[in-house]
């Protein structure tokens, strides 16, 4: 690549790479276990009752532990992403000239299928930028939406490691009960079910959005020739070197 005008630029640390596969483990497993549980599709294999009654409870399980990987995956992108010493994301979503010009012209370069590339593509855009705080968000929301159904089954305001761990869940996410009704438009009067149902809907958001992403990876792949799929693999890409700046 050297040799036909390439330059190899470093574009994930290993620790971004890592939480990257784990989100998508855990996304594919949150995924599975979260449509058994609003309607239950399948049965287990073995068919004794006495073993087909923990069906749910295990997908329940494998919900919450992949929750809680996403809880802490969240709160270190959240830390990566102002003081990281590899870059800050949070520069790239800032309102600035520079950065609305790009988000511009990465849009037009997509829209034009590459016919118009004035952009450095050698860094992380800010289109992908502000694409991927998108997606952040809407995890986060899923997060507090899952976190408030979880406590509203402790109707009895205890658990098994005792009362502060409900009352600390009720604390921090109560507010997305209206928040949700006004979402789902449910009136004057929103409840738990306004919670599950914006929470269905933030998955299918996730889905739709995880959709675009392999796309556009795939897509900036083929038209940038600079080996943009790689990233979540080896960390690097290739840039012609008369455009890395």
């Amino acid at each position: 690549m050297a040799k036909d005008g390439y330059t190899k630029v470093k574009r994930m640390t290993p620790a971004m790479r890592i939480i990257h596969w784990v989100n998508v483990i855990s996304m594919i497993v949150a995924v599975a276990t979260g449509l058994y549980i609003a309607a239950p599709y399948y049965q287990t294999l073995i068919a004794e009752p006495a073993v087909d009654k923990y069906v749910m409870a295990w997908n329940r399980w494998g919900h919450f532990i992949v929750a809680i990987i996403f809880d802490v995956t969240s709160i270190i992108v959240a830390y990566l992403f102002f003081f990281s010493r590899f870059e800050k994301p949070y520069k790239k979503i800032l309102p600035t000239g520079k950065n609305i010009k790009e988000f511009v012209e990465v849009f037009m370069n997509l829209i034009t299928l590459n016919r118009r590339k004035n952009f450095d593509s050698s860094h992380s855009d800010s289109f992908n930028t502000v694409y991927f705080t998108i997606f952040h968000l809407l995890l986060a929301w899923m997060l507090f939406t899952g976190l408030q159904m979880y406590v509203h089954g402790l109707a009895s305001g205890e658990s098994s490691i005792g009362a502060w761990w409900p009352a600390m869940l009720h604390l921090v996410t109560d507010w997305t009960i209206p928040v949700s009704g006004w979402m789902v438009g449910s009136g004057p009067t929103p409840s738990i079910m306004d919670v599950r149902i914006s929470h269905h809907i933030t998955m299918w958001l996730i889905i739709t959005w995880v959709v675009f992403h392999i796309y556009y990876q795939v897509w900036r792949t083929i038209f940038w020739q600079e080996g943009d799929i790689a990233i979540v693999v080896g960390g690097t890409k290739f840039v012609k070197s008369d455009e890395k700046k």
